[in-house]
C-alpha cells in the first residue's frame, strides 16, 4: 500500500465502491420488494443458496434422510443472493437479517422459522435426535466447535476471501493479516485431528457439517483458489478429515442442492425429491 486513508469525520455509503458484491452490500435492513416465497409439500422449507453456510444445511438434510429419518423430507428453493432475492419480504420474515439459510420448520403445530445456520443445525439435530449427542461432555465438545466455526469463518469469508479474491484492488495489509489468521485457525483445526477421527471425537456431528463447506473447501482447493498461497498440504490432519467427510454420500448429494455454477452435473437449483439430485 502506498497511499494512506484518511475516514472522514462521518462515514457515508458509496453505493458505486465494494467490488463484486457492491450491488446487494447495504448499510440497512429490511425488505426492498414485496415478494411471497413459495411453498412445498414437505415439512422443511429451506431458501438457500449452496455458498459454504447453505451447504451445511443441505448436507444435514442428506445425511439425516440417509440414516433413516424419512420426516427429515425438505424442499429447497434458490435464494439468488446476487439478484437480491434475501431482500424480498417473505425472505426478510424469516431471516430478518437477510442472510441464506433460512428455514421454515412446518412439521409442528404451528410454523417456525429458524435463521442462522448454527442454529438450523441444532435444531435438526434436537428434533431427530442425530448428529449430535443428547448430553455430558460430548455434547458440548461439539457444540464448542459449532460456535468455534461461527465465530472465525467470518475471518476465512468476509476477511481473506473478500479481501484475497473479491475485493477490487488488492491490498497488501488485509491480505496478510487475515491469510495469517486463516493459517492460524487451519493450525487449531490440525492439531484438533490429530487426536481425533473428527472434529469433536470419534463421531461425525453437526460440529463437522458446520466447519467442513469452510475449512474442508479450502485445503481441497474448492475455494477462493488459494490452497497454493495458504500451503493447505501443511496441514495434514485437515486434509484428511476433509477427503474423509467429502467422500460420504449424503455430502456429496448435499453439496449439489441449491447451487447454480460449476459442473452441470453437479447443479441443482431446486430440490423436491430425491431424485432430483443425480448420483
Amino acid at each position: 500500500m502506498t497511499d494512506t486513508y484518511t475516514p472522514p469525520t462521518v462515514w457515508t455509503w458509496d453505493q458505486e465502491s465494494g467490488g463484486k458484491f457492491a450491488s446487494i452490500n447495504r448499510p440497512i435492513a429490511g425488505p426492498t420488494q414485496e415478494k411471497v416465497l413459495p411453498v412445498g409439500e414437505h415439512p422443511f422449507q429451506l431458501y438457500s443458496l449452496a455458498t459454504p453456510n447453505g451447504v451445511k444445511v443441505t448436507v444435514m438434510f442428506e445425511e439425516l434422510l440417509a440414516a433413516g429419518h424419512a420426516d427429515a423430507e425438505y424442499d429447497a428453493w434458490l435464494i439468488n443472493i446476487q439478484e437480491g432475492d434475501q431482500f424480498g419480504s417473505g425472505f426478510v420474515d424469516i431471516n430478518p437479517n437477510s442472510k441464506i439459510p433460512a428455514l421454515l420448520d412446518r412439521s409442528g403445530a404451528e410454523p417456525v422459522r429458524v435463521f442462522e445456520s448454527a442454529s438450523i443445525l441444532m435444531h435438526l439435530a434436537e428434533k431427530f435426535g442425530a448428529f449430535l449427542p443428547a448430553s455430558g461432555p460430548a455434547r458440548t465438545e461439539a457444540l464448542n466447535w459449532l460456535f468455534w466455526q461461527m465465530g472465525s469463518a467470518p475471518y476465512l469469508g468476509g476477511g481473506f476471501g473478500h479481501f484475497y479474491a473479491y475485493a477490487p484492488e488488492k491490498y497488501e495489509y488485509p491480505i496478510n493479516r487475515f491469510a495469517m489468521e486463516t493459517k492460524r485457525q487451519l493450525d487449531v483445526l490440525n492439531r484438533a485431528l490429530a487426536e481425533r477421527e473428527f472434529i469433536a471425537g470419534p463421531d461425525y456431528t453437526i460440529a463437522d457439517m458446520a466447519i467442513w463447506p469452510w475449512y474442508g473447501g479450502l485445503v481441497m482447493g474448492k475455494l477462493y483458489e488459494a490452497a497454493e498461497f495458504l500451503s493447505v498440504h501443511e496441514y495434514e490432519h485437515v486434509v484428511r478429515w476433509a477427503d474423509t467427510i467429502a467422500e460420504r454420500p449424503a455430502v456429496k448429494r448435499g453439496r449439489k442442492v441449491n447451487r447454480v455454477w460449476g459442473e452441470e452435473d453437479h447443479q441443482v437449483p431446486e430440490r423436491h425429491a430425491a431424485s432430483d439430485i443425480p448420483d
